[in-house]
């Protein structure tokens, strides 16, 4: 995390800086954190570190520790599932009422912004950057969320990407496999948008959503039980030595 200089709005850009730390890693759950040492690495005071904190609480990313401390909070596989479920719901909302626009009005550019998501989800594949990886995926969705016409979808699935984020930047830490096939989904869904089809728009948009949940849900079953497995052998690996 970088210095953070004077501010305008201080507390909106100290949240930012922690819950990037936290979706990309470089606080891992588990992980204490203070308020004097988060203010260090951003160097801000503690008032906005503390704010921000209790937000971070409130939304499920930083859970109490013992009496005084608070840490990175796990990534819930069953919470993960239910985000999920609503994100599966207001994609197939958001592909319907943007195909729907289509039958109405016509594609416009559609066809070739689309397109230009597309191969940017590409690149990101070929350079193998989990990062690139993350940011072309929700744009594309965020793309979708905004030829749906509607505001709120994006609104309300803002928090939600979040912790999304950080699961799926977990996955692709752990599992060496490139998502391809998201990206075949991706096109799917343009491809029924642009046809001005909502019904297969819609199912396309909430097939994509339900596999993508089980995929993650199942890479974080399989990055515990590795976990499990290490902890296990750490004790008799000291004992040996």
């Amino acid at each position: 995390m970088h210095k953070i200089d004077a501010p305008s709005q201080l507390l909106e850009r100290v949240y930012d800086a922690i819950l990037d730390a936290i979706c990309t890693g470089l606080l891992k759950a588990g992980e204490r954190v203070t308020q004097e040492g988060l203010a260090a690495q951003l160097g801000v005071s503690r008032q906005p570190i503390l704010q921000a904190i209790h937000l971070l609480k409130r939304q499920g990313f930083i859970e109490d520790s013992g009496r005084k401390g608070v840490e990175i909070s796990a990534i819930d596989p069953a919470r993960l599932v239910q985000l999920y479920q609503i994100r599966a719901a207001l994609d197939g909302l958001a592909a319907r009422e943007a195909a729907g626009i289509v039958a109405r009005d016509g594609a416009g550019d559609l066809r070739e912004a689309g397109d230009a998501h597309l191969a940017t989800g590409q690149a990101a594949i070929a350079s193998g950057s989990a990062s690139e990886l993350i940011a072309a995926d929700m744009a594309f969705h965020q793309f979708i969320y905004q030829r749906s016409g509607n505001p709120m979808i994006a609104d309300t699935t803002a928090i939600h990407w979040q912790h999304i984020r950080r699961a799926m930047g977990a996955h692709l830490q752990s599992d060496a496999g490139m998502p391809e096939q998201s990206w075949r989904e991706h096109a799917g869904i343009l491809d029924a948008v642009i046809a001005g089809q909502p019904d297969l728009a819609e199912q396309r948009a909430r097939s994509h959503a339900e596999r993508a949940a089980a995929m993650l849900v199942a890479s974080l079953a399989r990055q515990a039980e590795m976990d499990a497995a290490a902890q296990a052998r750490s004790p008799r690996l000291s004992a040996q030595g």
